[in-house]
């Protein structure tokens, strides 16, 4: 893996209650890289995702073992609060969950609650999100309409951009465009591309053309176990375990 690793996952147990859903998982995130963590439904992909921001904080008798550093630092640390590590990792979500507010609030949200911006800059954080997000240009001029009213490809860069205005370090994607028509699917694929540039991404996905399209490095669970990781070049056309080549090529999954 690249040298400079943003995250660092050592050893991580995780449990609903009594039922272990991931096994010793071991993975290097690097910066500026796009990670995809592929295997059938119920292999514990979106968990691990979810892992990474503490977001299964919230899940009642979720229990998480070993270590995932950011930046050298462990998130589960008992003196880091959870709400500041999902500011630096954000989550963008399967379905996209604009609120029921304006585009331009819907974007300004994550701003307005976690410190003292002035609206100037919370307005100018606004423009460069839509802009980064590859929006800016079609709503430029609605940004006090409704977030409902655009389309589902619309709303699911507009919840990309609510992640980037809080400057966070690493973004999350859980199958991005599962809901997207093809169109819609390129233009987020497209900004994947683009914002690797800034930020370390781990995406989640069914689609084995997406992951080859868009990631540097794959991810192959399976039943909760991390099987294979490597280069996705490497992992599509020479994957180094059976299992990886029998899911790769359609034989189960």
């Amino acid at each position: 893996m690249d040298k400079n690793v943003k995250m660092l996952i050592r050893n991580l147990n995780f449990y609903y209650g009594s039922v272990q859903a991931l096994k010793n998982v071991n993975l290097e995130i690097p910066a500026n890289r796009v990670t995809a963590l592929i295997g059938p439904s119920g292999c514990g992909k979106t968990t691990f995702l979810r892992c990474l921001n503490r977001m299964n904080d919230v899940v009642e008798g979720a229990r998480v073992e070993g270590n995932i550093l950011l930046d050298g630092q462990d998130i589960y640390a008992p003196e880091v609060d959870p709400v500041q590590i999902r500011r630096r990792v954000g989550m963008v979500f399967q379905k996209s969950n604009p609120f029921p507010k304006t585009i331009f609030e819907n974007v300004a949200y994550g701003l307005k609650i976690n410190g003292s911006y002035s609206k100037k800059e919370i307005s100018d954080r606004v423009e460069k999100s839509l802009k980064d997000a590859a929006l800016w240009n079609e709503v430029a001029d609605r940004l006090h309409d409704s977030a409902m009213e655009v389309s589902g490809g619309q709303q699911q860069r507009l919840c990309i951009a609510r992640a980037l205005a809080v400057e966070p370090e690493v973004i999350l994607m859980d199958e991005p465009a599962s809901a997207l028509d093809p169109i819609a699917t390129q233009k987020i694929e497209e900004l994947i591309q683009e914002l690797k540039n800034k930020y370390a991404i781990v995406i989640v996905t069914h689609n084995m053309q997406q992951a080859a399209r868009v990631s540097d490095y794959t991810a192959f669970f399976y039943l909760g176990e991390l099987i294979e990781v490597d280069r996705t070049e490497k992992m599509f056309t020479k994957p180094g375990r059976k299992k990886t080549e029998d899911y790769v090529t359609g034989r189960f999954g």
